[in-house]
């Protein structure tokens, strides 16, 4: 059902300072530029940093993860170590780094063998939810599948195509990572119409938009369906 993650929108409270720190820390380009927003390029989606001015707001705390070659992950390990106190775990074979931004974001930087330069895309996003099995089971109906359970956490990895979805009730998590508030997700879907039909009688609100048909889920968080 999901083709791509069309767009990952944060909350913060200075614009200029979160901005000038995706830039300077991981070399991200502006596409666009308002009073309200930034959108920086994070390989095919729009990294958008919001100043809560309006709705839908961007998501709070969010945990979220993106993709680096592996051929640079120590490169990268090593630039970011001379300004930030790095956590680091591993997956597999899969390496990973944890680190903060300005506004208590946890930023995930994750190697991969996909090829390609610098930061090539979005690959994870954590959400709170109230209920997980709510939560699981709107999420189900888009058509994502559990890949994964928590043992001693209640969380669910949910495989959403070009992208990984978590859905944790309240806690900490690795590298005291939380669960977005409030996160606001534009998903490339193949018929926005036949994807709100799945989940109409879940969602608190939908609404047309220039972009696509945006809905709220049980617990809050905005979807646009484009």
């Amino acid at each position: 059902m999901i083709t791509t993650i069309e767009w990952l929108a944060l909350e913060v409270k200075y614009l200029d300072r979160a901005s000038a720190f995706y830039r300077d820390h991981l070399d991200l380009d502006t596409v666009v530029e308002r009073d309200d927003e930034i959108a920086l390029a994070v390989g095919d989606t729009d990294f958008v940093l919001r100043r809560p001015a309006a709705l839908p707001r961007g998501g709070l705390h969010t945990h979220y993860a993106l993709s680096i070659p592996a051929a640079e992950y120590d490169a990268w390990y090593d630039r970011l170590a001379e300004t930030f106190d790095l956590d680091e775990h591993t997956f597999g074979s899969a390496r990973s780094l944890y680190f903060y931004d300005t506004e208590g974001n946890c930023v995930e930087l994750g190697e991969t063998e996909a090829a390609g330069t610098g930061v090539l895309g979005v690959f994870e996003v954590v959400l709170e939810v109230a209920d997980l099995d709510r939560a699981e089971a709107f999420y189900t109906a888009l058509g994502m599948e559990p890949v994964d359970r928590g043992g001693e956490r209640r969380r669910v990895r949910l495989d959403a195509g070009p992208f990984a979805l978590e859905l944790w009730e309240p806690q900490l998590g690795i590298a005291d990572a939380r669960g977005g508030v409030h996160v606001d997700l534009g998903l490339g879907v193949d018929d926005p119409e036949t994807t709100l039909e799945r989940v109409e009688d879940r969602v608190s609100a939908v609404e047309p938009t220039d972009e696509g048909i945006r809905v709220r889920d049980p617990n809050g968080h905005v979807l646009t369906f484009v």
